[in-house]
């Protein structure tokens, strides 16, 4: 078995079956071919609502997009301390989020603590211009500790981040690993939970260069 980061491993066979199938045809570019079109209803099925559909081909990509797309100028986005967006993703939030600061929250087991993240937000007082305003939450399912929140773990952050108005994003790269771990469905453990943006992980499971940026319409 391979131990090491599931980005080393291949692609699934069915992928590159598909991909070979895909190859000789032709079809509109810029998200408008009928597979684009096909794999949006897909979502929209998988998560039990209308949903629009980004694709991407990093999670870094993903997860930078979603964050900017709620960040205002001088915006400050509460992730993990130890999280993927914050430790590893070499500034590409701050750079196409207009210069937001992210803003580390501690939390055992790789899961951002609640009462932390009250803590860290009461710093910034509303309105307060100089030190700029709280604009996201991101969680990391399943965390990089390969632990998963829990739903009543994300009603509960979801809870805190409306009060100051602000939306949650999931960096999904493990995604689907969550929710057979938990046993839940795609939907429970999204915006059911209080989550309003999604980076989707494909290529953690097989596929190649495939990430998803989803939210509802």
């Amino acid at each position: 078995m391979q131990f090491a980061s599931d980005n080393w491993t291949g692609a699934a066979p069915e992928v590159i079956d598909a991909l070979v199938r895909e190859a000789g045809r032709s079809g509109a570019a810029y998200g408008a071919s009928e597979i684009d079109k096909a794999v949006e209803r897909h979502f929209s099925e998988l998560f039990e609502r209308d949903v629009k559909v980004f694709f991407v081909a990093t999670g870094s990509a993903a997860n930078a997009l979603a964050l900017a797309a709620a960040s205002k100028p001088a915006g400050a986005v509460f992730a993990h301390a130890e999280s993927h967006v914050l430790e590893d993703e070499i500034g590409g939030v701050e750079f196409l989020a207009n210069g937001a600061r992210l803003i580390p929250v501690e939390g055992p087991l790789g899961k951002l603590d609640p009462a932390a993240l009250r803590k860290a937000l009461a710093r910034f007082v509303p309105g307060d211009i100089r030190m700029g305003q709280p604009v996201a939450v991101t969680v990391t399912q399943q965390s990089e500790a390969g632990t998963a929140y829990a739903l009543d773990e994300l009603r509960a952050i979801a809870a805190i981040a409306k009060e100051r108005g602000m939306p949650v994003h999931m960096d999904g790269a493990r995604f689907a690993y969550a929710i057979a771990q938990l046993g839940c469905t795609p939907a429970e453990m999204s915006w059911k939970a209080g989550v309003d943006i999604l980076s989707f992980g494909a290529t953690k499971n097989g596929c190649i260069a495939a990430e998803a940026l989803g939210h509802g319409k």
